[in-house]
């Protein structure tokens, strides 16, 4: 008899649990996107990584090495990357010979023409500079093989690349209930996609921007099996106590 009202007990208390999260889930501030996709414009303190890809000398053999070089995303390693200049308050950017640009405000291939056309007039003959910007990035969280920190490297990067970039949604995750947060921690919008949607697939909130949080949420069944797993965990020690008191009470 103790036996099942400890049972029926224990599980009121879970249900009561099982409401509160939904509750608490239901009461998630989630916001339709309301922006649009814009190309990022660099800003004072962004890093650029500017190269000249015609010089293929500069690119496989003299590469600048050390803190301020940063690994290429195509994976070649040293070889692929140029040297990285920070853009000053006044939104400039010292260069080789040619001396400070303006380029805030500017995209990374306007800024990638303006330089293209500064050395093409004064120093080199026919160049083709590439210009990234390597300080952005993005965070994923919750189920995804990999945690962490990815740099926004190319543009118009998805949310797909960046999931992928993280090994891809574990089988725990929920794919319809992905969250991005946006805008920062003063004023930051919530947005929550659905990629089994096809739809939602073309929104433009799917672009990512500089410092975007993806959160990927547990689906239903493993939370579930997570409840229970915590739930006979807590059961355990008091089905062995009840059951030693049985057992004394028996032997007396």
């Amino acid at each position: 008899m103790a036996f099942l009202l400890l049972c029926f007990c224990s599980s009121c208390s879970y249900k009561q649990n099982q409401a509160f999260l939904e509750k608490k889930d239901a009461a998630s501030p989630i916001a339709g996107f309301k922006g649009n996709a814009e190309t990022y414009k660099i800003k004072p303190q962004d890093v650029l990584q500017v190269r000249n890809l015609q010089n293929i000398k500069y690119i496989v053999d003299d590469v600048p090495t050390g803190a301020g070089a940063a690994p290429s995303s195509s994976g070649g390693g040293a070889a692929a990357v140029g040297q990285s200049y920070e853009v000053a308050e006044d939104g400039s950017v010292a260069l080789p010979v040619i001396g400070r640009v303006k380029v805030d405000g500017l995209s990374r291939l306007e800024a990638a023409n303006k330089i293209q056309d500064l050395y093409g007039k004064n120093l080199i003959k026919d160049p083709i500079i590439d210009v990234k910007i390597i300080n952005l990035k993005v965070t994923v969280l919750g189920e995804v093989r990999r945690p962490g920190n990815y740099p926004l490297i190319k543009d118009n990067a998805s949310l797909i690349d960046m999931l992928g970039e993280a090994g891809g949604i574990t089988d725990k995750g929920n794919e319809k209930h992905v969250k991005v947060v946006r805008g920062g921690i003063v004023n930051p919008e919530i947005i929550e996609l659905d990629l089994s949607d096809v739809a939602s697939l073309s929104s433009p909130a799917m672009m990512m921007q500089n410092n975007d949080v993806i959160y990927i949420e547990q689906n239903k069944k493993s939370l579930r099996n997570e409840k229970l797993q915590n739930f006979s965990t807590l059961i355990q020690p008091i089905l062995l106590l009840l059951n030693s008191a049985l057992i004394i009470t028996t032997i007396k």
